[in-house]
């Protein structure tokens, strides 16, 4: 009886993320996907800038790089090129909601037959905890010590709210991977993304509301718990917008 098998749509390279980080977990659940729908030999990945920028050691499938943000410019380019492919593009909040914000939208606005893996933690990670577009009200940063001021920095940004309103778009939803029934939940959101696309119904996003236990000075179980308990808030769990 088989108990566990790794994916062979990841490789064997040992991830570089923090302990408690859950872009391994976001990582797996791509990579099984691609797999269980028999894509393996037929997928692009993007890889963004961020954390995630070493993705492509990652994924054992055919993976370009992006410039910070353009990685829906580079997948516009790969999937028209090859439609055949299923291609995915990985990024961070810091990559698609601040630099890349104009791609994305734009990317969505023209209906690319592409999936996005959006990864949201609330915070710049890998440049040093800096407040990102989608840090919360009166969340601590290095960039905002004394917690994020609306008057002062804004108010955060509801991407996948704010994609749904756009007519292009086609499947979106925001998922985590606190918890076992929540890491259920995003592969099937995941694999429902990829498996539109395949049958070319369009562009889909899935948020993913992950954890970034050393940026925000947490341990890894309390990190989950801030997800569950405080982003969730803010960035409400479901679907935004299905295109039937």
């Amino acid at each position: 009886m088989e108990v566990f098998r790794k994916t062979n749509m990841l490789t064997d390279t040992p991830f570089h993320y923090c302990p408690g980080c859950t872009h391994g977990i976001a990582h797996r659940l791509a990579a099984e996907c691609i797999e269980e729908l028999g894509q393996t030999d037929h997928c692009i990945g993007i890889a963004p800038v961020g954390c995630a920028v070493l993705a492509y050691n990652y994924f054992n499938c055919d993976m370009q790089e992006a410039s910070h943000g353009r990685a829906p410019a580079v997948a516009t380019g790969v999937k028209r090129v090859h439609p055949d492919k299923l291609v995915f593009t990985y990024q961070g909040d810091g990559d698609l909601a601040s630099i890349g914000i104009a791609e994305i939208i734009h990317a969505a606005a023209r209906g690319e037959n592409i999936s996005v893996f959006f990864i949201n933690n609330a915070i710049y990670g890998m440049t040093g905890g800096q407040m990102a577009p989608t840090t919360l009200v009166g969340q601590k940063t290095t960039t905002s010590p004394y917690g994020r001021k609306p008057e002062v920095n804004g108010l955060p940004l509801n991407i996948a709210e704010m994609l749904a309103a756009v007519d292009g778009a086609s499947y979106i939803e925001r998922v985590s991977v606190c918890s076992v029934k929540r890491i259920r939940e995003a592969k099937k959101a995941m694999k429902k993304a990829l498996t539109r696309q395949m049958e070319k119904k369009g562009f889909s996003l899935i948020e993913i509301l992950s954890s970034c236990p050393t940026n925000w000075g947490m341990s890894p179980a309390d990190a989950l718990d801030w997800v569950e308990n405080k982003m969730t808030e803010k960035y409400p769990l479901g679907v935004t917008k299905e295109v039937m």
